[in-house]
């Protein structure tokens, strides 16, 4: 299975995901979405209640819902790869109507757009370049102001050697920055 993993943002909370290109589905950490549904203040919170869901579901009769959840290694917090409860679109809708929540309807909203988005651009291409291009163009604008700085940074190391001859050079760079 090929994964793409990527940070989706929901009124300024994060929900961690992953794309499958095999599949072309999305799969969404369900630890992070029954944190932004309930408001949980940490991730120990959001996962206590998933814990206490999933019990709640399996008295239902949904463990078929459970069974077809996967494991997958997202990017924890702490920035280690961490096995995590994740679903796909279809069983996230099944779990969010499980979560009493005022936030559910529009996070719905939100999920059908970030699977339309990754839709219309694998079916257009031009529409991911157009998405990336801005970013790109920060990102190349940021490295070459670096590289000026840098640049104009070794020249000022070359002058003081200069200056100081042959003595200086005794000294070495990493004194003098």
């Amino acid at each position: 299975m090929t994964q793409k993993h990527k940070i989706q943002i929901f009124e300024d909370r994060r929900v961690r995901t992953v794309w499958d290109d095999e599949l072309e589905e999305w799969y969404f950490s369900i630890v992070d979405v029954c944190g932004v549904l309930t408001e949980q203040k940490t991730s120990r919170g959001a996962s206590t209640y998933w814990a206490v869901l999933k019990n709640r579901l399996l008295e239902e009769g949904a463990g078929e819902l459970l069974t077809k959840c996967k494991q997958l290694k997202m990017r924890a917090a702490d920035g280690k790869m961490r096995s995590t409860d994740a679903a796909d679109t279809e069983q996230m809708f099944r779990i969010i109507q499980s979560i009493p929540s005022k936030k559910a309807e529009p996070f719905k909203q939100w999920m059908a757009s970030v699977a339309k988005q990754r839709l219309d651009q694998m079916a257009d291409p031009e529409l991911a370049i157009n998405l990336l291009l801005p970013r790109w163009r920060t990102t190349c604008h940021q490295q070459r102001m670096y590289r000026r700085c840098r640049k104009r940074r070794i020249t000022k190391i070359e002058i003081v050697i200069s200056c100081l001859g042959v003595q200086g050079r005794k000294v070495g760079l990493a004194s003098i920055m």
